[in-house]
């Protein structure tokens, strides 16, 4: 088990499979020593989250989409490792889309989920650039939806 699954399991996390691509695009991309991971929806144990945050769902509900994403982007990356995520060096960026009206503000407090998820499985090297933007809607009616690059040795 790598250190970064270890400190998932201390959190109560286990890594799912990754999730297969909707469209024409592959789960990630790896080049030199950087992993480019396609954007990955909320998608957690109990199926997809869907709906608008701030309307439809809490903004902690955001905040428990937003982890979800970083769940499924730790599962794509340890694939680009080919199972061995102790490859991973740190996590560079992350790009947080929030499916939410137009009067919602607190994008950066629903991507926390998923950049509080990084720096509690990969410790100092999770710690990232980041954006985190509002949508009028995101594929599937997803939630949230996250990319994000790392790096590998």
């Amino acid at each position: 088990m790598s250190l970064i699954e270890k400190n998932l399991s201390d959190h109560g996390i286990t890594l799912p499979e990754p999730v297969a691509p909707v469209a024409n695009y592959v789960p990630f991309v790896v080049t030199g020593n950087l992993v480019m991971i396609s954007g990955q929806v909320s998608i957690g144990p109990d199926g997809l989250i869907t709906g608008k945050v701030g309307d439809d769902l809490s903004l902690e509900d955001g905040v428990k989409a937003a982890e979800a994403c970083a769940i499924n982007l730790l599962a794509q990356l340890k694939a680009a490792c080919e199972g061995d995520l102790d490859r991973a060096v740190r996590c560079v960026r992350l790009g947080g889309f929030v499916n939410c009206g137009p009067e919602f503000t607190d994008h950066p407090k629903v991507i926390n989920g998923a950049s509080d998820l990084m720096v509690n499985a990969m410790g100092s090297a999770g710690k990232h650039a980041r954006a985190a933007v509002g949508a009028s809607s995101l594929p599937l009616g997803a939630a949230v939806e996250v990319d994000g690059i790392f790096e590998i040795a």
